[in-house]
């Protein structure tokens, strides 16, 4: 079979930023990525939701580009851009016609240098951000639901368990110092990596990054919090009240192996087994087959973008005449059959199928249509920060592809024990009101 290879360049500047670019002369569009590492594991405690605050004041302004300035004149370019804030990173990117590049360096590398943030806009984006909360959380039918609630039952390490929105009193505490702190201490050319994909020539793009991003200082070593976890020896579970909805719904995760172990690839593969959408185990079972739930979804949310403690999580809307315990009863089956049946070797073969065709469709694919190459950009991204190895792109795959089904079944032994998970039972206060009436 012809091997992957996505043409790479890269190169560490003196001041620490490391520099991936992937040329691709297809279409005369080029993106451009800026992962720092930091998110919402990293945040200082006491400051909850503070790096996905942050991803907010970053579009503020800096020195030389006034606020508003950065989103109008990559918008008058004919671009689009963005960011967000997961566990590990949080970025921002763009995606210009590529005559507009230079702009979008000079315009990242003024924000990389020189952050002009005040106090208006600090209590003007903490109010956003508190509103994005009320809309999407609060307001929202099981909103948060699973990936708010289950880290506070999951976990015990305050890095993996805290509320990632932010509790509205933290965001209250912060002030201005602290997002200077912060800046100095996470936004610096040595905590990042600056991306190109498109059209621009791999020695053109190393040279622009030196001519933008060169002379700005290198931080000293940004201070991480250990997010390592004590070992799990008992099943954790919790309750959240639905306000609105009157669906039953729960989510049982379980602690996944670290990234790029033999386990690691092995549970991949199950997952793909359990999630892989109306295919996959859990759906056909549980909604199609025995009729209990009305959706069964979920998996490992971006195995690829993670670098600590995550889970493989599945989440049920059961229909109210099943109990949750006659619910996790039929979950408990389907886990059951993969621990002791294990998966014939038919199936292994179109799971990895699936699994080439997925990954292949991520490194085209965009994110919402508008941002092209934006799968190549987080896997590059994320292989750089995490493994300091950019090229893993082009081999990652043939460890998915070389697990045998023994690898799979031992892995469904260790991991799927119910000492090892959480469950989040979300139940609606209507149905509680109803069943007291």
């Amino acid at each position: 079979m012809k091997r992957l290879q996505v043409a790479i360049e890269s190169k560490t500047l003196a001041n620490g930023l490391k520099v991936v670019i992937a040329p691709d002369t297809t279409a005369p569009v080029v993106t451009v990525g800026v992962y720092y590492k930091i998110g919402f594991r990293l945040e200082p405690q006491g400051r909850s939701g503070f790096a996905h605050l942050f991803e907010h004041m970053m579009f503020q302004g800096s020195a030389n580009a006034p606020k508003m300035q950065h989103i109008k004149l990559i918008n008058s370019s004919g671009g689009t851009l963005n960011g967000s804030t997961s566990y590990d990173v949080t970025n921002y990117y763009e995606a210009v016609p590529s005559n507009a590049l230079e702009r979008v360096l000079w315009l990242e590398a003024d924000r990389m240098r020189a952050l002009k943030v005040d106090d208006e806009n600090l209590k003007n984006q903490r109010d956003v951000v508190k509103e994005e909360v009320r809309v999407n959380v609060m307001n929202q039918p099981y909103g948060g639901f699973p990936w708010l609630d289950m880290p506070p039952v999951a976990f015990r390490n305050w890095a993996n368990a805290h509320n990632f929105y932010g509790d509205f009193a933290d965001l209250d505490a912060a002030d201005l110092k602290d997002v200077q702190a912060f800046f100095k201490t996470y936004y610096v050319p040595n905590n990042a990596v600056l991306l190109m994909l498109g059209d621009v020539k791999g020695e053109e793009g190393l040279t622009l990054a030196e001519k933008y991003f060169g002379n700005i200082p290198a931080g000293a070593p940004p201070p991480f919090a250990d997010p390592s976890e004590p070992e799990q020896n008992e099943e954790r579970r919790g309750n959240v009240e639905e306000k609105f909805g009157t669906l039953p719904g729960m989510a049982i995760g379980y602690v996944m192996p670290a990234r790029r172990t033999a386990d690691w690839y092995a549970m991949a593969l199950l997952d793909q087994a359990l999630h892989g959408g109306r295919a996959g185990r859990m759906y056909r079972e549980l909604v199609l087959e025995k009729q209990i739930a009305v959706d069964a979804d979920g998996g490992i949310d971006d195995i690829f973008g993670y670098n600590g403690p995550t889970q493989m999580t599945t989440k049920i809307m059961h229909k109210p005449e099943y109990s949750s315990e006659a619910t996790l009863a039929a979950f408990d089956a389907v886990i059951r059959e993969v621990r002791e049946q294990g998966i014939s070797a038919d199936e292994l073969e179109q799971l990895k199928v699936k699994w080439r065709s997925d990954y292949y469709a991520t490194l085209e694919g965009g994110r919402g249509g508008a941002m092209p190459k934006y799968g190549l950009m987080h896997l590059l991204a994320c292989f750089t920060l995490f493994d300091n190895e950019p090229q893993l792109v082009n081999t990652i795959l043939d460890g998915f592809l070389a697990v045998a089904r023994e690898e799979i079944q031992a892995a469904a032994k260790k991991y799927l024990r119910t000492e090892k998970r959480a469950i989040v039972f979300r139940t609606p206060v209507k149905a509680k009101t109803q069943e007291a009436a």
